[in-house]
């Protein structure tokens, strides 16, 4: 029965010749199933999923450059401004180094738990 789950695109195959089926919802007779109201609020719910469609692009890729039509809005970006201040020192700069130094390394190990079935790689020759 999972395999009907599954693929439910695949024909049915039937070993009994009388058995027949009917679609309830296709045929001449059947009433219509949507009113005026429910049209209206199928649309309604329709635009909304749209603009919930476009906001959530807006947090999925916010790489994208931003589009407007208000020719008076502008931004400013405070960090690379020239009057900004340096914001990592040398120190700051080497314990950036070691954690992502650290960060690759559990990365690896990561993998090593993602991915079981890879081939060990040893580097020792003996």
């Amino acid at each position: 029965y999972a395999e009907f789950h599954l693929h439910p695109e695949k024909p049915v195959v039937l070993s009994d010749p009388t058995a027949s089926g009917r679609n309830f919802f296709m045929r001449q007779s059947a009433p219509e199933q949507e009113s005026v109201e429910d049209s209206e609020e199928r649309a309604n719910i329709l635009e909304e999923v749209a603009l919930l469609k476009k906001y959530a692009e807006f947090h999925l890729h916010p790489e994208e450059p931003v589009v407007s039509s208000d020719s008076t809005s502008c931004g400013r970006n405070y960090f690379s401004r020239l009057s900004a201040d340096e914001y990592l020192d040398a120190e700051e700069d080497k314990e950036c180094d070691k954690i992502l130094e650290e960060a690759a390394m559990l990365k690896k190990y990561a993998t090593f738990h993602l991915n079981p079935e890879q081939l060990v790689v040893s580097s020792d020759p003996t």
